[in-house]
């Protein structure tokens, strides 16, 4: 699946726009469109990293403004009430986490990229719990680029092993991390 998946990127879209799709993609998002463009599609990473950033917090301020509304509509509905106690029973399992450190429990929890974690579901977290809008859109956002910022150093590293080569935006962070330790002794 995940080849056909990469395939009808390749295939349909210019590299930008695909990693632009694919970080808009739930459960994917920058976690899994970082890797395509800097691994697959052989993108330089001052490139991938802002295209995947603005595609994957598109849908957050729809997301916190209109999934309230939405819940609400599809648990009026024989057909998609189910969907919709199960979107509410994923934010609901994901709340103790937030609400434990409010702002911070919801920014750690978009900033970590592993499953099931990320923007989207961030942003449903917050919606169902009330959030800010505002507060949450920054939060998230922050979060977000914060696990962009990992993908990122983490496929500058898998490109570095596979190819033998450092990339050269690997050596400028590992450079820069050197300068502060340096001025810091």
């Amino acid at each position: 699946m995940v080849e056909s998946i990469q395939a009808f990127f390749q295939e349909n879209f210019p590299p930008e726009l695909a990693v632009f799709f694919i970080a808009m993609i739930p459960l994917i998002e920058c976690r899994g469109a970082i890797p395509f463009g800097m691994l697959v599609l052989e993108m330089p990473l001052w490139e991938v990293l802002p295209i995947a950033i603005l595609g994957n917090i598109l849908p957050v301020p729809f997301i916190l403004l209109l999934i309230r509304p939405v819940i609400s509509w599809l648990k009026k509905t024989r057909l998609f009430r189910p969907l919709a106690h199960w979107i509410e029973g994923k934010a609901e399992k994901k709340k103790d986490r937030v609400l434990k450190y409010s702002e911070w429990g919801l920014f750690l929890f978009v900033a970590i990229p592993i499953p099931g974690t990320g923007a989207w579901t961030g942003a449903l977290v917050a919606a169902i719990l009330n959030l800010r809008v505002r507060n949450a859109f920054f939060t998230i956002l922050f979060g977000m680029i914060t696990a962009a910022l990992i993908m990122t150093i983490g496929s500058a590293a898998i490109t570095a092993i596979m190819t033998g080569e450092m990339p050269q935006e690997l050596r400028a962070i590992i450079d820069y991390f050197n300068s502060l330790s340096c001025t810091a002794a």
